[in-house]
């Protein structure tokens, strides 16, 4: 059964394979919204480790992970394939390695690579050994110049060991942390520093030590600190508990409707980073309870790094497909183009999702037409919405054609909705919360309110009053959002999602200005290849291309179309900067999943955001009618 949805004169959606809404809302006379789903939580496994290895001795010879191999130059070649039992019996290995050294629940083991099947195996052998687990995100070691959140957050861990897989890329970081007592962990030897080599780690005798220490693992077993993505500041730990992730399993397991094909074995391709939840905990763990197959993705939705996921699609039919809005809008750019990819990505697809930010109508619309054409059928686009210290918290589990909402609690979850000016402030309590804050008591403390619930900082409202069971829209941050010198009130997140959608496909993301001035204005990062394309340049620097009259005049007629559509003046875009410089990682703009840190940027590009408001606007400025 699935919600209904409106009805237009559109092909049907496929069939969603999830519960329809079901949920109980509570209210207080002061406006508190309690919000919990009418569904109970499924049984709940043991830990990650109990059910890998339940998978290995189910599946032992199935393909668990998979990633291409190296080649010279950079370049790629065949998949190569990890088993479930195979990643089992290496983690056990690990896991005695790490027992060996006396490492445990006070002495965890850092990654600061990236996704991989080393990787994975280091991950599950620490969990076997009960040894927290610290995944870096890779821009802090690779991409960073003075490497001040690498040292942060190494020196917020205290990790006795270090896993650096591609050794000589990590020289530079790892020359940036303190070395007395710490273990470097490579599969590639560093010529000037004493490394273990990682397949020394594999030759590893089991013995009864990781049974005895498996017997100890349950539900409140520390299994990682994963870092916050440092917007407000340096990241924060968060403590990630078993407990967290089978909880976030057995919730999403409590919607299925349907049950699993015993036959078919589900494929997942995979780029988002580990040392998020979305991609290390939800996803990693979800095809390891379903005995599916991990393919690797070494591309990335930006310029040069795409084309490999495309690659990928050729040959990775999934039954899901989940990624940042960004990636839909260069997905959509690619299917339109080739009628085999799109046929091929849409094959076995039963839904796909997106997360982290809105997707825009317009983005929806596209991937929807592909889908038609390929299949004769529209398909089901869902959206969780969670954070790190809470893992997934709503979802849409049910048919919609709204982009920007973020659905109804998961099963086992309990919303807060607090009034918080014209607000409501997302207060959340569960199993899939976080105890708190790796070393810091006081912000632990402060993240909780007086009922245990933990506060996000974000804003959400239902898209009808009356209707409950429609869901909550995301309502911005309650940080974010600001007044224009009128008094009116800007909704920073869903402009800014709207504003990226009205210039498509020139535009890929931006941030909203317009505290305490007359009108909103929009700093604008542009897709390079979609501007020399409006530009018809086939070459120049991008300066060049962005000061072309028809790119000028490409954001002032979308704009201008976007404004008369729009309300009042809360919604409209009065003026555009393209902006060159990518997003800077040492300046806290971006994470490495791509999402944009609209505070952060806003005080870096100072000088650019008076250019928007100068009584006369500068050339780089695009005034909109």
């Amino acid at each position: 059964m699935n919600y209904p949805v409106k009805s237009i004169d559109l092909p049907p959606f496929r069939e969603l394979p999830l519960k329809p809404p079901a949920l109980e809302v509570t209210r207080k006379p002061d406006g508190t919204i309690y919000i919990a789903s009418g569904y109970p939580l499924a049984e709940m496994h043991r830990s990650i480790v109990h059910l890998l290895e339940e998978k290995a001795a189910l599946h032992p010879d199935r393909p668990f992970i998979a990633e291409r191999a190296p080649l010279a130059g950079g370049k790629t070649g065949d998949w190569q394939f990890i088993t479930y039992g195979e990643a089992n019996e290496r983690a056990n290995r690990v896991a005695q390695a790490l027992i060996d050294r006396d490492m445990g629940p006070d002495a965890p083991l850092m990654i600061l690579s990236g996704n991989s099947i080393r990787h994975a195996v280091m991950m599950l052998g620490a969990m076997k050994a009960r040894v927290p687990l610290a995944p870096v995100s890779v821009p802090y070691s690779l991409m960073s110049g003075d490497h001040s959140k690498l040292r942060h957050v190494f020196k917020l861990a205290d990790p006795r060991m270090v896993f650096a897989e591609q050794g000589p890329f990590y020289a530079r970081a790892l020359a940036a942390l303190a070395q007395d007592g710490v273990e470097f962990v490579t599969a590639m030897p560093l010529p000037d520093r004493e490394t273990t080599a990682y397949d020394d780690l594999l030759k590893t005798a089991v013995g009864p030590a990781v049974a005895a220490s498996m017997a100890k693992v349950g539900h409140d077993t520390v299994a990682k600190y994963l870092f916050t993505s440092g917007s407000t500041g340096m990241p924060k730990g968060v403590i990630q508990t078993q407990r967290m992730m089978v909880a976030s399993i057995a919730a999403q397991e409590a919607l299925r409707s349907d049950e699993p094909d015993p036959d078919e074995v589900p494929q997942s391709l995979e780029w988002m980073p580990w040392n998020h939840i979305s991609a290390g905990n939800i996803s990693f763990n979800g095809v390891m309870n379903a005995g599916g197959t991990i393919y690797l993705d070494a591309g990335k939705p930006l310029p040069g790094m795409f084309d490999e996921t495309i690659r990928n699609l050729r040959e990775v039919s999934p039954l899901t497909f989940g990624s940042a809005p960004i990636a839909f809008g260069w997905l959509a750019d690619a299917m339109e183009q080739d009628d085999a990819l799109r046929d091929s990505f849409f094959s076995k697809m039963k839904y796909v999702g997106y997360g982290g930010a809105t997707l825009s109508q317009e983005v929806y619309e596209r991937i929807q037409a592909l889908s038609i054409a390929s299949t004769g059928m529209r398909i089901p686009m869902t959206t969780m919405y969670g954070a790190t210290e809470t893992q997934g918290i709503t979802v849409v589990h049910w048919l919609t054609e709204r982009m920007g909402q973020i659905g109804l609690p998961l099963p086992g979850i309990t919303i807060k909705l607090t009034p918080n000016g014209n607000k409501l402030e997302v207060r959340v309590k569960g199993p899939t919360v976080t105890p708190g804050y790796l070393n810091d008591p006081a912000r632990t403390k402060a993240a909780f309110d007086e009922e245990g619930y933990y506060s996000l900082g974000d804003a959400a409202k239902f898209l009808d009053e009356d209707r409950p069971e429609l869901g909550l829209a995301f309502d911005g941050r309650v940080t974010e959002d600001f007044k224009l010198d009128s008094g009116t009130w800007v909704s920073v997140g869903t402009l800014r999602a709207a504003a990226v959608g009205a210039a498509s496909p020139l535009l890929h993301d931006g941030v909203i200005c317009g505290q305490d001035k007359p009108f909103v204005a929009l700093l604008a990062w542009p897709n390079m290849t979609a501007a020399q394309n409006i530009a018809g340049l086939k070459s120049g620097s991008p300066e060049e291309i962005l000061a072309s009259p028809k790119v000028k005049e490409f954001v002032r007629n979308a704009f201008a179309e976007y404004n008369r559509k729009s309300g009042g003046t809360s919604t409209r875009i009065r003026r555009v900067i393209l902006m060159t410089e990518p997003p800077s990682v040492d300046g806290h703009e971006i994470t490495d999943k791509g999402y944009v840190n609209q505070r952060a940027t806003l005080e870096r590009r100072h000088a650019l955001v008076e250019r928007l408001y100068a009584a006369t606007p500068p050339d780089d400025v695009i005034a909109i009618p």
